[in-house]
């Protein structure tokens, strides 16, 4: 197998996990959530659609763009765009909006940011394989 094989399938895997944590985030049963959780409870509630609508571009974007990129098209970069802005968006409303650093402390921030940076990375690699004529 292929280095950029292996890598946009590690890629597809990462967001065909998201694309399960949003299934599982949105459709969670919040009163049971609340009882181990009270505040990520709360903070699905609280969620606007706008908010719940960036997160779902940022999932399906993500893995429509490891998709792209494993069939070597050049769709794979604006797609993979869309998905890091769109987890901007969604995390900028749980951070600031929200407000979930002061209700849980400084150690939520960390996933979030593996996330940006992992999709940092993706659109990295996709834009170098479009330069290097890998994607058509």
């Amino acid at each position: 197998m292929t280095r950029f094989r292996m890598i946009s399938l590690a890629f597809l895997v990462w967001n065909l996990t998201g694309d399960g944590a949003y299934l599982a985030q949105s459709s969670a049963d919040l009163d049971a959530l609340a009882r181990t959780d009270p505040i990520t409870a709360d903070a699905f509630r609280a969620m606007p659609w706008w908010a719940w609508s960036a997160y779902a571009a940022a999932v399906w974007g993500g893995t429509a763009a490891a998709i792209a990129l494993l069939m070597r098209r050049r769709l794979a970069v604006p797609l993979f765009a869309l998905a890091l802005v769109a987890v901007v968006i969604q995390f900028g409303w749980t951070f600031l909006g929200y407000g979930l650093i002061a209700k849980k402390g400084i150690g939520t921030v960390a996933f979030p940011l593996v996330i940006a940076v992992i999709g940092l990375a993706e659109l990295a690699y996709a834009r170098a394989r479009r330069a290097d004529g890998t994607l058509r």
